[in-house]
């Protein structure tokens, strides 16, 4: 059963996982991914959509929240097999020796995935560097691993899963329990004790420890109210109350940037082909401004409910250095200095759709220096890190 639950969950996540990583639109320019020698485990399926504008957000809350869901059901399934881990002689064929290393990588490499993906939800870096890349690869070994295990060992679990109704087993209390009947598993004891739980009683354990585990942290993907009951989600990232007061990762501290940075003699630079337009904050002001309802939503699984942005549109930023028609892509830089997140390159369908903003306020209110101030991206669909703050230069056009 433990098998079964994970051998529906984990292709669930990879998926995710792969959708998570296509958002980041990794083939533009090595600003968006910075895998070093990805070879074809870096291949791209589609454009990033910017419809619906919560796709991200979907996509990210299932990935994240199914995965720590599925950490009871992953920890018990590596109790109940801990005997076959290490059986003696390790090696006695060919065949087996493939099935020893694919436990292995498999093992490893879900207790790696688990565990650095918890970390990095806690926004805890504690990695030997970076957590993207890591957990890219790990994600890889893993599924290989994972597809070759399932191909020798789905045959014992179908087998098994015949030999005993399931709604049997969930009315048979401890005292009727027996133990399996020996087989060449090598999981059944020779001499087994009397049993102390209940097969429905294993199954009622670590079920209850996963819905447990969900409550305490799909809030934190659902937003609103509802994010005072994920309390494994990091805290104090909610800057008080207020048009402001809403999920960050990062402050203007956090980052080291500077009041100089951001003050009065901040300029934005928009370039495209043999043009530049340099702007002051009061004229970009001055300028047609547009609103969206859009939500932020971050690759570690948080996201806030739709806030109400106004700014002016990336297409109209474009037309001012001649791009009138189908604008192509932009690199946006921020005035953020050191890390891999001060800049970005969004694709021109990204560009080209209206509700793409660079954003001057937000649900009324200029933005705080913690959301960006003067002037931050905002895309629908978009993963928060590609978001940016503090935008200092747009370049249309000089992507690649």
């Amino acid at each position: 059963m433990f098998g079964l639950v994970l051998l529906a969950g984990i292709p669930v996540m990879f998926v995710t996982g792969l959708l998570s990583y296509a958002a980041y639109n990794p083939d533009l320019a090595a600003v968006n991914d910075q895998t070093p020698d990805k070879g074809w485990l870096g291949f791209y399926l589609f454009s990033w959509p910017t419809d619906p504008s919560w796709l991200y957000r979907l996509n990210q809350g299932v990935h994240v929240t199914l995965g720590i869901v599925l950490i009871p059901v992953l920890l018990a399934k590596l109790w109940s097999v801990i005997p076959r881990l290490f059986c003696w002689p390790p090696v006695r064929s060919p065949a087996q020796a493939l099935e020893r290393l694919s436990l292995l990588l498999l093992v490893g490499g879900a207790l790696f995935e688990f565990i650095t993906g918890v970390f990095n939800v806690q926004l805890h870096y504690v990695f030997p560097g970076s957590f993207y890349t890591l957990h890219f690869y790990g994600a890889w070994v893993f599924i290989g691993a994972f597809v070759v295990h399932v191909a020798f060992r789905i045959p014992v679990m179908l087998r098994a899963l015949r030999g005993r109704r399931l709604r049997t087993e969930l009315r048979t209390g401890t005292a009727g329990t027996v133990s399996e009947p020996p087989d060449d598993t090598g999981l059944v004891s020779p001499r087994p004790a009397p049993a102390t739980i209940s097969r429905r009683g294993a199954l009622a354990t670590v079920g209850a420890a996963s819905l447990v585990l969900f409550a305490v942290t799909a809030g934190q993907s659902i937003g609103g109210w509802v994010r005072k009951t994920a309390l494994l989600a990091p805290h104090g990232q909610e800057p008080g109350t207020g048009p402001n007061g809403f999920q960050i990762n990062k402050t203007v501290g956090d980052v080291g940037i500077r009041p100089a940075d951001i003050g009065p003699a901040w300029r934005l630079t928009v370039r495209g082909p043999g043009r530049e337009a340099v702007l002051t904050l009061n004229q970009l002001r001055q300028l047609p401004q547009t609103g969206a309802a859009l939500p932020i939503a971050c690759v570690e699984g948080w996201s806030t409910p739709d806030q109400r942005w106004s700014g002016v549109r990336l297409t109209d930023l474009a037309a001012l250095v001649g791009l009138h028609d189908d604008p192509p892509d932009v690199f946006v830089e921020s005035v953020q200095r050191g890390g891999s997140f001060g800049s970005a390159v969004l694709r021109d369908n990204q560009v080209r759709d209206p509700r793409s903003l660079l954003a001057l306020r937000v649900n009324g209110a200029d933005l705080s220096p913690d959301h960006g101030y003067p002037a931050r991206i905002i895309v629908p669909a978009n993963p928060g890190v590609h978001n940016t703050k503090w935008v200092t230069r747009l370049t249309f056009g000089a992507a690649r």
